[in-house]
């Protein structure tokens, strides 16, 4: 048996209050819900109060439709109002009155329809089979199946979101972090097992901690690849909470997992083992805990043309772009110095710590500036030079303040 619910401009409602009810829900349209009532006779009696204690649910003016199919209990839930229950067997001497137009048959169909004096179900459904094939064709018996409420078909369930999310009140105030970990450890195990029944992982983790006479103290920890691991995780938060710890002592702790699917990776026979991703963040966890987090990441170029910018991004995977194996020019690799070497120009001759030497050729010079309405401007002449040893260099003059400074080598 299938119970239909119709309200206009409550779809979102409808589902949420026939979820109560069954775990096998349709959202059969934006202001219609159905859902299969099996079973709930045991819990409630008869169709009729089962139809009653739904509507009763539903907390707004709604129609509820009984019937042995959805596609019946969904034409009985929009065509009359109140609580309807089709017999079973006599679906089309119920549903008889309805207008056509609730089957939303197509323009073509239903002009033709409209030619023929047909404009209940009952019309529909008196049209001989074989006519109504040869003339209307598939889509002309499944409107007359429907008009009969005949039409057999499985619900589509709605799919409820996937929330991996555990919460503790804690019975007394905890203060130190050791304590705490082990309420950490007994729910993101919960959560990780929650996430192995379902065949995922988790790409990011946050941890919500509700204090005593304190606002709440909220971490994200993103992770480079998903994980499934609730001892990495347990350590990761930990390292974290070393960082950045609470304010007041915590009353209550919420975990929640982003899931998403677990990584595949396949090895070649010949190709060593790279280090794993979980044991890769922790140490990148530790690094950042004793260098500060600014200071540890993958350096990024910024959209700027000042010289040597860049910023620190976390780690993550990135698709490796395939290599032009075909024959290309050599070009030369320069290695830049941080910070630039203090150097003195004169005439021809630049000597600098560790460098020192005749300039013998040189290219330049380049001009460039930037961030003239920023208190960090910046505007320098750079020159390509080459020594009498054959050593390359890239230098430059600051032209703010006159100073030089050896900026690199080429190799």
């Amino acid at each position: 048996m299938f119970a239909c619910i119709h309200a206009p401009g409550e779809g979102g409602r409808l589902i949420a209050c026939a979820q109560d009810f069954s775990p096998l829900v349709e959202q059969t349209d934006a202001d219609t819900a159905t859902l299969d009532i099996d079973g709930l006779e045991h819990l409630f009696g008869p169709v009729q109060e089962i139809a009653q204690a739904i509507a009763r649910r539903a907390g707004i003016p709604v129609n509820v439709a009984v019937a042995a199919n959805p596609d019946a209990a969904y034409h009985a839930a929009r065509g009359f109002s109140g609580t309807s229950i089709v017999p079973e067997g006599d679906e089309a001497k119920f549903l008889a009155s309805l207008p056509l137009t609730l089957l939303s048959p197509s323009e073509e169909i239903a002009e033709t329809l409209a030619r023929w004096g047909v404009r209940t179900f009952h019309d529909l459904a008196a049209l001989p089979d074989l006519g109504v094939a040869a003339r209307l064709g598939e889509e002309g018996v499944r409107l007359q199946q429907l008009a009969r409420g005949a039409h057999e078909r499985p619900l589509v369930p709605v799919e409820a979101p996937q929330r991996f999310e555990e919460e503790m009140e804690l019975e007394y105030p905890v203060e130190l972090l050791e304590p705490l970990l082990f309420v950490l450890a007994r729910l993101l195990g919960d959560i990780c097992r929650r996430l192995e029944d379902r065949a995922l992982a988790a790409i990011g983790l946050r941890v919500l901690l509700q204090l005593e006479n304190a606002p709440g103290h909220e971490r994200s920890i993103r992770l480079p690849v998903p994980m499934r691991s609730p001892r990495v995780f347990l350590k990761l938060i930990e390292l974290d909470l070393e960082k950045h710890a609470p304010a007041a002592p915590v009353v209550k702790v919420t975990i929640a997992a982003e899931p998403a699917k677990p990584r595949t990776t396949q090895n070649g026979l010949f190709i060593p083992l790279a280090p794993e991703p979980e044991k890769l963040e922790l140490t990148l966890a530790r690094i950042a805990k004793v260098v500060g987090e600014e200071n540890a990441g993958s350096p990024e170029l910024v959209d700027t043309h000042r010289p040597g910018a860049f910023r620190m991004r976390p780690f993550g995977v990135k698709q490796q772009a395939r290599m032009d194996r075909q024959a290309g020019p050599t070009q030369l690799a320069f290695r830049a110095f941080r910070p630039p070497l203090a150097a003195k120009v004169q005439a021809d001759f630049i000597s600098a710590p560790g460098i020192r030497g005749k300039i013998v050729q040189q290219a330049g010079p380049w001009r460039t500036s930037g961030g003239w309405w920023t208190e960090d401007r910046w505007a320098r002449n750079e020159w390509d030079i080459e020594l009498t040893d054959g050593a390359l260099y890239r230098i430059y003059c600051d032209a703010q303040t006159g100073r030089w400074f050896i900026e690199g080598s080429y190799d």
